[in-house]
């Protein structure tokens, strides 16, 4: 039997977010189908992946492959592949399953083979390789792109137990890209040390949906019999929180309520402070995120000064703005510059310092030149500019590969 005859499961297409990719690209040349190696899944939060190859699938066909699927308890399985549909079907999520104990090199060749076979029998052969995880070099390198990009979006071997080998595995990548980009300015600065053709692409915006946030409407139930003032943060709950942080401000100052929303990821939610102060609401989709910033007084990025903070450039920064929401953040460098530098959003380094930038941002929304600093400067930015330069040095690269 076929890998390919294993069992298949589609779930309903996601909702893509509210403003659509440009109607045409930078020339009238077809993009190759797009093959993206992810150790993000598709369903768990929707960022910057999700924001770009949604773009990508109004133009041309998209297989997002995502990390191995391990059955624990079941050692004899045989390898198959799923397939999900998204974005009315015009996206596919694969996803190799494996029984558990394959040794890594055994494993990375059943998802080469299995992932070959599929090739075939979809007729992938024009297409463009879309890296963000350095790990899949090592069950693709019998594969031959018409073009390779890293989309570097994290200093993925400073995360908590990242695998010993990732770095040499990402100069392997450098080797066989054409293009290299980046999720923010400080990453770039570091790429382009590595690689000749890096180029920066910063965290952007989709302004009509977070912009609902400005917009008056009930609180979700959940929400709603929270006390003001409200203190929020949304993201995923991992290492990258300073929970210490949370925790002496919660005690500090019991008077404001600390809303906190996303999955907890990597760490023992056990660890995590625990008051009558904070609540954890848990993860949310995408769509249901402006109608709870409308009901914060202040939008918080409470990330902690460690390895995997160095080179983030948090997609929240511009996300808050957008929703009208005054934001204090850590001095992460991406947020120092540019948003600290225009003063649109508050940087505090220790526990007192943050209260008192808290204390400044409540005052932010009575400010009229606060928010209008803030729109002038997300005038300048959004995922579909920041999807369209993307597009412009792919077909440069292409139109070079092709001649």
């Amino acid at each position: 039997m076929s890998l390919l005859d294993a069992p298949t499961y589609a779930s309903a297409p996601s909702a893509t977010p509210d403003s659509a990719a440009p109607k045409t690209t930078s020339s009238n040349e077809q993009l190759p189908d797009l093959v993206c190696f992810a150790h993000l899944h598709w369903d768990f939060v929707w960022q910057r992946p999700q924001h770009l190859l949604s773009r990508f699938a109004k133009h041309t066909r998209v297989f997002y492959v995502e990390e191995p699927c391990t059955h624990w308890g079941d050692k004899t399985m045989a390898p198959w592949l799923e397939i999900k549909d998204r974005e009315e079907g015009k996206l596919k999520i694969v996803v190799v399953h494996l029984p558990e104990g394959m040794a890594e090199e055994a494993a990375d060749k059943a998802q080469a083979d299995i992932l070959a076979e599929y090739f075939q029998k979809e007729n992938i052969k024009d297409f463009i390789a879309w890296y963000y995880s350095p790990m899949f070099v090592a069950k693709t390198r019998q594969l031959k792109p018409a073009l390779t990009i890293y989309d570097c979006m994290d200093e993925l071997a400073n995360f908590k137990g990242a695998h010993p080998e990732l770095r040499s595995r990402e100069q392997e990548l450098f080797q066989k890209t054409q293009l290299v980009f980046t999720g923010g300015q400080s990453l770039y600065e570091a790429k382009t040390k590595q690689h000749p053709s890096a180029h920066a692409f910063p965290s952007s915006i989709d302004k009509a949906h977070f912009g609902q946030a400005r917009q008056a409407a009930a609180d979700p139930a959940d929400q709603a019999s929270i006390p003001h003032p409200r203190i929020g943060f949304f993201g995923v709950v991992d290492e990258r929180l300073d929970i210490e942080l949370v925790r002496e401000l919660a005690e500090a100052r019991p008077e404001w309520q600390f809303v906190i929303i996303g999955p907890v990821a990597k760490i023992d939610p056990a660890t995590l402070p625990k008051s009558s102060n904070i609540h954890y609401l848990g993860g949310k989709d995408y769509k249901e995120l402006p109608h709870y910033l409308r009901g914060w007084d202040v939008a918080t990025l409470l990330f902690a000064d460690n390895e995997s903070t160095k080179f983030i450039s948090p997609t929240k920064t511009p996300e808050y703005l957008a929703a009208g929401r005054p934001v204090v953040s850590t001095p992460i460098r991406d947020v120092v510059r540019p948003y600290g530098e225009l003063g649109l959003v508050h940087i505090a380094a220790t526990a007192p310092e943050f209260e008192a930038a808290v204390e400044q941002a409540l005052q932010d929304e009575s400010d009229p030149t606060w928010l209008k600093r803030v729109d002038e400067y997300l005038a300048t930015i959004s995922w579909d500019q920041t999807w369209q330069g993307m597009v412009d040095l792919m077909q440069a690269e292409l139109q070079k590969a092709r001649r």
